[in-house]
């Protein structure tokens, strides 16, 4: 890992932090100086996380599809960690890979809440938070399924379209207030997400990538760790790739 302290005694959270690309992104921020917030909905993984970073690293508790809940949770880190610089929205669900029609409505329900729902909760209530530093940065975790389409799993390919939606809404009406809104689009990247994934799902993505091999989480985390920082200062409303060419495929 380079040896770069860009984030020097700055708050940070991340949700979904407590495994996956979640994970890699505390452990980066934290190897770059950052007072971490692990959040994640599993309040032991992300104890788990936060006992490994050390140097102040907090963990808590949450579902980010509780408007009331995201609010508490992230005043809560300010209120123990100082004030806020960046956040990363990357708490995330999948589902199982069925057609539109054969999609149970509670996946459809659930995954919306979580996925799109809980990005918006969590920006809303990030967005004070950072006016009151005087400006500062959010990283939204979105997909290569926020600008290609699959023919599985609609309710995850609506939100990752959302994401990238709401990035670029957020970048537009929030610049003013110094906040700039970005995010990163992970292709098949190993991580508990996609454990699940059958071989031959695994083969077909992969043999859409130009590089030929996964991206990693640490890939994504090394993304996000730049998107947060002051030499992306010029840089909102963007959508960075980090999908090993899939898309150019």
């Amino acid at each position: 890992m380079p040896e770069m302290r860009r984030y020097e005694g700055r708050a940070v959270l991340v949700t979904g932090g407590g495994s996956g690309i979640g994970e890699a992104c505390c452990v980066r921020l934290a190897a770059e100086g950052a007072k971490v917030a692990v959040l994640d909905i599993d309040g032991a993984k992300a104890e788990a996380v936060a006992a490994r970073l050390g140097g102040g690293a907090i963990a808590v508790q949450l579902d980010v599809s509780d408007a009331r809940a995201v609010e508490a949770a992230i005043a809560e880190v300010v209120r123990r960690l100082g004030p806020l610089k960046l956040a990363v929205n990357n708490a995330g669900i999948g589902g199982a890979r069925l057609p539109p029609e054969q999609t149970p409505l509670d996946q459809w329900e659930r995954t919306i809440a979580v996925n799109l729902s809980g990005a918006f909760y969590c920006m809303r209530a990030e967005h004070p938070h950072l006016v009151a530093t005087g400006g500062g940065a959010i990283v939204n975790t979105a997909s290569v399924l926020s600008v290609v389409a699959s023919p599985a799993n609609p309710a995850y390919v609506a939100a990752k379209h959302g994401i990238l939606a709401l990035t670029r809404t957020c970048a537009l009406a929030w610049g003013k207030d110094g906040i700039r809104v970005n995010a990163v689009g992970p292709g098949f990247t190993p991580t508990p997400l996609t454990a699940g994934a059958s071989e031959e799902y695994r083969a077909a993505a992969l043999a859409h990538m130009a590089l030929g091999a996964f991206p990693q989480p640490e890939d994504v985390a090394a993304t996000v760790a730049f998107l947060g920082s002051d030499e992306a200062r010029a840089t909102t409303g963007a959508l960075y790739m980090v999908d090993a060419g899939f898309t150019i495929s």
